[in-house]
């Protein structure tokens, strides 16, 4: 096994705060990706429909809230450099490649249908909860939203709960 590198999670922590506060003080909001997936969706509901678009209300608010292309929402952007930074990261730390980290009593069926099952009811879940993990939590935290701290509970008290769970699937 080889030795790799990680970033100290005080210094990531500090980092991360430091970059919060930007964008507050930069565009007026906070982190966040859930809204540059809907940003994708709507332009491709429009590519392949686009009279639906043109009446049906959602569609027309979020055009008329984030322009005639909703690609060029700040949230897009936001997006493609969590992507680049993150490959970056795993470039210099040695830590790209694909495997599949599984627990040795995991069949890889199940890591695989775990893992997509899990991400769908969680893009599912931040629509309903109007934010993902980032801009809900972090986000809604930093201004010291109830619902912000409310979410940020949820999350840690949910993976608490359900770790029980499935702790079996991961020793």
């Amino acid at each position: 096994m080889k030795d790799t590198k990680y970033m100290n999670s005080y210094v990531a922590g500090v980092l991360l705060g430091i970059l919060l506060i930007a964008t507050f003080y930069i565009s007026g909001r906070g982190l966040g990706a859930s809204g540059a997936i809907k940003s994708v969706a709507v332009t491709t509901v429009h590519a392949v429909a686009s009279s639906h678009t043109d009446n049906t209300q959602f569609y027309q608010e979020y055009t008329k809230s984030h322009g005639e292309n909703p690609l060029k929402s700040w949230l897009v952007f936001e997006v493609f450099g969590v992507l680049i930074g993150a490959f970056l990261s795993g470039l210099y730390s040695d830590r790209v490649g694909l495997k599949l980290e599984k627990g040795p009593n995991t069949k890889t069926k199940y890591r695989i249908a775990g893992a997509i099952i899990g991400g769908a009811l969680f893009g599912f879940g931040s629509q309903l909860g109007r934010g993902c993990t980032s801009g809900s939590a972090l986000s809604g935290m930093a201004v010291m939203s109830t619902g912000g701290i409310i979410t940020m509970l949820a999350i840690f008290g949910g993976g608490f709960l359900f770790a029980y769970f499935f702790r079996k699937l991961w020793i």
